[in-house]
């Protein structure tokens, strides 16, 4: 029965034969899901030094065929990859990924060239050869880390370590004096081949830090570092230090155009709301006006009824043309006081009486 960490590992190189850019694939239709658990070591990988080898054993490398259908689990594959690996990055993992899933049960060793190596072969590093070491040693993929590792493989030296197979990108590698490093281990039949991954590499972040060096070196100004400490001269650091004033100004200025902006736009919505509300109310004015005072209002019909009702008050009521008319009674005869002479007639009465010459005189006038 195969172990559990071989059936494990065929799924894994399974879905990584699958089409994708990271290994992924579909399989039988299921969409590759993996369970809700850590797959990496609780603790960095260990040196070579430190790893205790079984000598009294002896060494017999496994075919590709061999390793292809899976070892037992006391034999892993054991398999190497060296490199710098300065300024790890994604691309050194996933490399590093592709290597462990070689085979279905592989122990995979990396080795980092030093220092010195490096920088006479290769040239100046931006992390020390310890600071690579442990960057090596925290990747999830790494079972063992071979410091001060050797540029060119001797036969000596995979026999030591007991290697299996060699990964690393099949561009041939010319340094050193030779067209390709790998170049007799591709002839022993013990190079397995990985895919460089795209868009990603120390080159490529070193050129950016060197063509962003201006905006890197006022963060680090901005941040506490002296000028010395990156190689600025006074000059540029006092150009720097009024670059980032200007800056600040600059988002200061242009902070408030936002808020201006936002000021004026709140301005705007409640002005055109006010302007809505007095039309209404405008509206509302003018038609309240016209219907009290327009010219069928009602103030016009108050009018109208009050002059009416004037009218009717001040002028005295016509007698019907239809009443009896009655004679009127002739007035009874009235004696002027101390005096024998007849009161004075109007010049109504005279006429109407001008044939009558004296009035009719009571008993007691006669007396």
């Amino acid at each position: 029965m195969e172990p559990p960490t071989s059936s494990r590992l065929n799924s894994r190189k399974r879905r990584k034969d699958g089409s994708g850019p990271n290994g992924a694939a579909e399989l039988d239709g299921i969409p590759p899901k993996m369970s809700r658990r850590s797959l990496g070591l609780r603790e960095p990988a260990p040196f070579s030094d430190e790893v205790e080898i079984d000598y009294s054993k002896p060494y017999i490398r496994v075919t590709y065929e061999e390793a292809m259908r899976g070892t037992p689990l006391d034999r892993p594959v054991r398999v190497y990859a060296d490199g710098i690996f300065d300024l790890f990055h994604s691309g050194h993992a996933r490399a590093l990924m592709q290597a462990k899933n070689l085979f279905p049960n592989t122990y995979l060793i990396v080795g980092v060239c030093s220092d010195e190596l490096t920088h006479n072969f290769k040239g100046f590093t931006v992390m020390n050869e310890n600071e690579r070491y442990d960057a090596v040693q925290h990747c999830r993929y790494v079972d063992e880390v071979v410091r001060n590792a050797p540029w060119t493989l001797t036969p000596e030296f995979l026999a030591d370590h007991r290697i299996d197979f060699v990964a690393h990108d099949d561009i041939p590698y010319s340094s050193a004096g030779s067209d390709d490093v790998y170049k007799h281990i591709k002839e022993a039949g013990m190079f397995a081949p990985t895919q460089r991954t795209e868009g990603i590499s120390t080159s490529d972040i070193i050129t950016r830090i060197v063509r962003d060096y201006d905006v890197y070196a006022r963060r680090n100004l901005q941040r506490g570092y002296t000028a010395k400490e990156l190689n600025v001269s006074f000059i540029n650091e006092k150009k720097y230090h009024l670059q980032e004033r200007v800056d600040k100004v600059k988002k200061r200025v242009k902070d408030v155009e936002e808020k201006s902006k936002e000021f004026v736009q709140k301005v705007e919505e409640k002005s055109i709301d006010l302007i809505q509300k007095w039309e209404e109310k405008s509206r509302e004015f003018i038609g309240n006006f016209l219907e009290m005072f327009g010219p069928e209002g009602a103030l016009k019909h108050m009018l109208k009824e009050g002059k009416g009702r004037m009218l009717q008050a001040i002028s005295p009521k016509q007698s019907p043309s239809s009443s009896p008319t009655h004679d009127r009674s002739p007035s009874p005869s009235f004696r002027w006081p101390f005096s024998t002479k007849t009161p004075p007639s109007s010049p109504a009465n005279l006429s109407r009486n001008e044939s009558a010459v004296t009035y009719d005189i009571s008993e007691d006038e006669e007396d």
